[in-house]
């Protein structure tokens, strides 16, 4: 029988309950995830640093047993611990495509894009929780696939396949993975976010089915039907009278500079009518908020959202609410940067699907850890390092930024402390640099890791009484 550890790390603390078969599996486990950690831009050899330990960290990946669903069992559950501290939680989800074109030897991919581009990859569609601040509480689901190349030039059939036969069923399951949470955590209200791909009728149907579940936030993709003659979805909802404007922040997005954007607010109740093939569903009654950008720059299309929530609106205020909530979507989209930049998840040489699985479960993890990490600076700033950094590493860090081996009594806080680290991955802090992103911390965190090494190193001679085993940190804080 598998015995349980006591958590003394943040390895332990979110894959220790991985039920793999047998202790020593769970043990390999917190090694690889704590190298992969200190050096998260490393490929396998260098993360692990020595011949031994990669040898075993291949063992691991090749053993069909060590799943990802298995992998992350464990860190869903330590999720829900940090979830059920929040009234209201954002369970958010999205799809993204890993490209393993230059490893075109990998067993068992699929197209991620048409037949002529001929990229090949593995498909990602995951959900990651956030508080309201947007700190990423953890992952709570995760579907990874190849597509089937059988499947290819079919579209035109896929009108007559159920929604459990399509790709498009993800988006169901990922719900279906946040109501079995919302049983568990019944004092937190949980807000399942979708972007338009997610405009499924029978998602709709799902959560409406389910009033004790999750609630549902999804951007509009389909100009759809209204019942009572009401006409079609757009034109209702933009000619409702406008209820105020709300100033939203607009961050940058590939050439598209970061801006504050002024949006007229509308929103109404709507019955839509289902879909011709879909009569058996039933017409469903759902809140639409309308936001259209009054005053976009020259040369920038205004924005405009519609959205569709089972959330109850009887107020500006609380449409002004989901749209703050929706915003938080565009944390998922730089939790999958962190996991493609800072985890190089796209570089891994491991030969088949199956085994990069199970090395995207480990990376998954990691960078979702750097994510939280910056965003829990910015969002209890004066809380003590010692929260997320084990003293030998605060430790380390101070004596590398003072030139003084000896380091105060009193550790820094988790904002003093986070800039230092960004600052050896290359942020500058200079007065217009805002707090630092996931890229500068994964980088200093990299550095971070020898820094320390040499640090007790040399005070493990000089001053031993310095140099501490790992003290047993909550990597749970009340603060996330």
């Amino acid at each position: 029988m598998q015995q349980a550890v006591d958590p003394e790390d943040w390895a332990e603390e979110e894959f220790c309950a991985a039920k793999l078969g047998d202790v020593r599996r769970v043990k390999r486990l917190l090694e690889i995830a704590r190298d992969f950690y200190a050096r998260p831009q490393a490929n396998i050899p260098q993360a692990c640093n020595s011949r031994a330990k990669t040898k075993a960290a291949y063992r691991f990946f090749e053993d069909r047993k060590n799943t990802m669903d298995k992998i992350l069992k464990s860190h869903y559950e330590t999720s829900l611990s940090r979830i059920n501290k929040h009234k209201v939680v954002l369970a958010v989800q999205d799809t993204t495509t890993l490209n393993y074109s230059t490893h075109p030897a990998t067993q068992d991919l699929g197209l991620i894009a048409s037949k002529q581009e001929g990229i090949i990859g593995l498909i990602v569609h995951d959900t990651m929780a956030f508080n309201l601040e947007g700190t990423p509480l953890g992952l709570m689901d995760a579907q990874c696939w190849a597509r089937d190349p059988e499947d290819f030039g079919k579209k035109h059939l896929r009108a007559q396949l159920s929604i459990e036969q399509k790709e498009s069923n993800k988006w169901l399951k990922s719900y279906q993975a946040t109501a079995q949470a919302q049983k568990r955590c019944p004092n937190t209200m949980l807000v399942s976010i979708g972007d338009r791909e997610a405009d499924i009728y029978e998602l709709f149907h799902l959560a409406i089915s389910n009033p004790d579940g999750p609630k549902l936030l999804v951007r509009a993709e389909h100009n759809r039907l209204l019942a009572d003659g009401q006409g079609h979805l757009w034109d209702y909802v933009s000619g409702q009278p406008l209820c105020g404007i709300q100033e939203i922040h607009i961050p940058r997005k590939g050439k598209r500079k970061a801006r504050e954007a002024k949006l007229e607010i509308r929103f109404t109740k709507v019955k839509l009518k289902p879909p011709p093939r879909k009569k058996a569903l039933g017409e469903l009654s759902i809140q639409a908020i309308y936001a259209r950008e009054s005053d976009a720059p020259d040369g920038v299309t205004p924005l405009q959202w519609m959205l569709l929530t089972t959330c109850e609106i009887k107020s500006f205020e609380e449409a002004v609410e989901k749209l703050d909530w929706y915003c938080n979507r565009w944390g998922i989209e730089i939790y999958h940067r962190t996991l493609k930049s800072g985890c190089k998840i796209e570089s891994r040489q491991l030969g088949s699907a199956n085994r990069i699985e199970a090395c995207l479960a480990i990376d998954m993890v990691i960078a979702w850890r750097i994510y939280h990490l910056t965003k829990l600076g910015r969002e209890t700033p004066d809380a003590s390092c010692s929260v997320f950094f084990d003293d030998n590493e605060w430790k380390a860090l101070i004596a590398y930024k003072t030139k003084h081996p000896i380091p105060p009594e009193k550790p820094p806080t988790l904002r003093e402390a986070t800039r230092m680290v960004a600052s050896l991955g290359g942020f500058l802090g200079r007065k217009g640099d805002g707090e630092p992103g996931t890229v500068t911390l994964w980088l200093g965190l990299e550095r971070l890791d020898d820094m320390t090494d040499m640090w007790k190193i040399s005070m493990s001679y000089f001053a031993p009484e310095l140099v501490k085993s790992p003290s047993p940190v909550s990597r749970n804080p009340r603060y996330g």
